[in-house]
């Protein structure tokens, strides 16, 4: 299992240099161009957001195995404890307890600001940031080999339901429009 840097991706030059949201329009091509990087940037963060919590619930060899980028994914999210791959179980099972850093609470808050603060109240932004969630978790899942951890549900759930509180306290409909 290979964790690496969150990367934030654009499609095209076009954004480069890009327009302040408050004072110029973006074209319906721009539009859909930056939803379609803001759900990819969502989903690749909370692939690695759930990766990290199942890998913690696991400590054996698997640690050992991609230790830098591991490492490396840590410290972008905060962590500066001890290496995993050096922790006890009970040190392991602290780190996802509710308040640990990798427990729901942490988790699921650090994937709902990742797509709260990157939309700036944009609601096709939010939407596309809370379907890229899904999408990661569903990545996760799959190179997981199944289902994951409760924990990574619960985180999903928390998750998805920090962002549908977003949209509805800036008066979005929750419901999807298109659906």
């Amino acid at each position: 299992m290979q964790i690496s840097s969150i990367t934030l991706t654009q499609q095209n030059n076009s954004l480069n240099g890009m327009k302040n949201l408050y004072t110029e329009k973006l074209t319906k091509d721009e539009a859909k161009e930056l939803k379609l990087v803001v759900e990819q940037n969502a989903n690749a963060f909370t692939f690695q957001s759930v990766t990290a919590q199942s890998q913690t619930l696991s400590v054996d060899d698997q640690f050992t195995k991609d230790y830098e980028e591991f490492q490396t994914f840590l410290k972008d999210i905060g962590y500066t404890g001890k290496s995993i791959a050096d922790l006890s179980k009970d040190e392991a099972s602290a780190l996802v307890a509710e308040d640990g850093i990798f427990g729901v609470s942490q988790t699921s808050q650090r994937m709902a600001d990742f797509v709260i603060n990157g939309a700036n109240g944009d609601e096709s932004l939010l939407r596309a940031g809370r379907d890229g969630v899904i999408q990661g978790y569903k990545d996760a899942e799959a190179m997981w080999g199944g289902e994951l951890p409760e924990i990574s549900q619960k985180s999903l759930d928390a998750a998805l339901e920090k962002i549908d509180k977003a949209m509805y306290d800036l008066g979005y409909s929750i419901l999807d429009q298109e659906a």
